[in-house]
């Protein structure tokens, strides 16, 4: 497969985007290009070039897509529902690589691609297979990372530490994998680098394995002075139940999507939330470190008070 040089993003400026971004930027390795929606406000290097495209249009993204090699989807839960308009005009452009935003859990287990919370990426996965079936030049990568690392733990999700109360599934004995949003863009540079070896494929990247009991240890360990509460215990299997339930009480709230979330991050080996195999030599990833893990906690810990 030829050389990729050309890459565009949709949804560079949102949390994982820029990291993404800034990745392929200090590579030196691409050329690339921001499409972004006429109304967005936001602002990029002048490295990098601008389209604007009313990404609802196969047609004008078509046009925002001319002359890429590859692009690169980091739209946000607002944006899921209309990847497949990027994919068809990423088709309709020659574009020989598509990276949806997948960036999160093993869909390719089956109990976890049945979730509901993943419906969309589930569709968008459908349109890639059935585009690279019917045109074979275009390909496609699927980046799986599970939990953001850093991000998780910034935003109270993988260990509710601004509270002191924390709230750990199936007793927090779970490992599972945790990637950075740096190491997310470190990933993609090495999937475009390697179109070839990553091409039809799920490709698996993580930093480190982990469990929350850990975490709740090492937070404490950071900051001993500080009374924690006891723990919630939380049994994901009926979240799970309960997010069922209310889904067919009609009830499409992001709670009860994250219940979904929380039992295949959280929940038992079946749902993938650990990867025992990955891809990491290949995209040069080396990971971190438990200490890398409480230096994160002790800057969010310390820098909240």
């Amino acid at each position: 497969m030829a050389a990729i040089k050309n890459v565009a993003m949709v949804g560079a400026s949102g949390a994982l985007g820029m990291p993404v971004l800034n990745a392929l930027l200090k590579s030196g390795k691409f050329n690339v290009t921001v499409v972004k929606r006429p109304s967005s406000a936001a602002r990029f290097p002048d490295s990098v070039a601008i389209r604007t495209a009313d990404l609802s249009s196969v047609d004008a993204v078509t046009a925002a897509f001319q002359g890429q090699d590859a692009v690169v989807s980091t739209v946000g839960t607002d944006g899921l529902a209309g990847q497949n308009v990027l994919v068809e005009a990423a088709v309709a452009a020659n574009v020989k690589r598509f990276l949806p935003s997948d960036f999160g859990c093993d869909i390719a287990k089956p109990k976890t691609g049945e979730m509901p919370v993943f419906g969309y990426k589930v569709a968008t996965h459908k349109a890639l297979r059935d585009a690279a079936a019917t045109k074979p030049d275009f390909t496609y990568s699927l980046v799986c990372c599970n939990a953001f690392l850093d991000y998780g733990l910034e935003k109270n999700m993988l260990l509710t530490w601004k509270e002191r109360k924390p709230t750990l599934y199936d007793g927090g004995k779970n490992l599972f994998s945790a990637t950075t949003l740096d190491t997310v863009g470190q990933a993609v540079v090495g999937i475009l680098t390697h179109p070839e070896e990553t091409k039809n494929r799920f490709v698996y990247v993580k930093d480190i394995d982990v469990s929350q009991n850990q975490l709740l240890e090492i937070a404490k360990k950071v900051d001993p002075g500080q009374k924690w509460e006891e723990p919630v215990l939380v049994d994901t299997a009926a979240l799970e139940k309960s997010s069922y339930e209310s889904l067919a009480k009609g009830e499409f709230t992001m709670s009860v999507m994250m219940g979904f979330l929380f039992r295949v991050m959280f929940g038992p080996p079946e749902y993938g939330g650990r990867f025992t195999e990955t891809d990491n030599e290949l995209l040069g990833v080396k990971g971190k470190t438990e200490a890398d893990v409480e230096a994160m906690l002790k800057s969010l810990i310390h820098g909240s008070k």
